[in-house]
């Protein structure tokens, strides 16, 4: 099974020179409480801006780049959606965390959605696709906003109808 996580500007927009724009602690820390133990699936833009390996995630980095190699046991490099599809059906939880090119291309094969909304607009050149009505939002949260967590959001989970 496979679901979603993300974190969206009210104007859609997740990054920017394929690099988050805000930086929310808390959501760091709620990404990792979710995601550690599990695995974790992203384009090889969205892992070389990882600066490293995660711990205790097995990394899928899909890629239509034959040429790129990575040499980490706990990374597997794939070319293609027949390569993810055991994730797809398998009944545990594998978390898709990006990029832009890679949520829309799982997007209908996800179950389950965690949003961190954030209510800022920011610019940049990266945006999540369009929240559609097949997805229906089962619980959503204030997150803590302090001197390190600076604007108001929220943690939105949707599941698909």
């Amino acid at each position: 099974m496979l679901s979603i996580i993300v974190a969206i500007a009210r104007n859609n927009v997740i990054g920017k020179d394929n690099k988050l724009i805000w930086h929310l602690p808390e959501d760091l820390k709620r990404f990792k409480e979710l995601t550690t133990g599990k695995t974790i699936i992203m384009g090889k833009n969205t892992f070389i801006s990882l600066g490293r390996v995660l711990p205790n995630r097995k990394h899928i980095v899909l890629t239509k780049d034959k040429e790129y190699k990575i040499n980490n046991e706990q990374v597997e490099l794939v070319h293609g959606i027949e390569d993810i599809k055991k994730y797809i059906e398998d009944s545990e939880e594998h978390f898709v965390i990006g990029g832009a090119a890679i949520y829309n291309l799982l997007m209908k094969y996800a179950t389950k959605m965690y949003v961190t909304k954030i209510n800022k607009k920011f610019e940049g050149d990266t945006y999540f696709p369009k929240i559609k009505e097949q997805w229906k939002e089962v619980d959503s949260k204030r997150g803590i906003r302090n001197d390190k967590n600076p604007y108001t959001y929220r943690y939105i989970t949707y599941v698909k109808k």
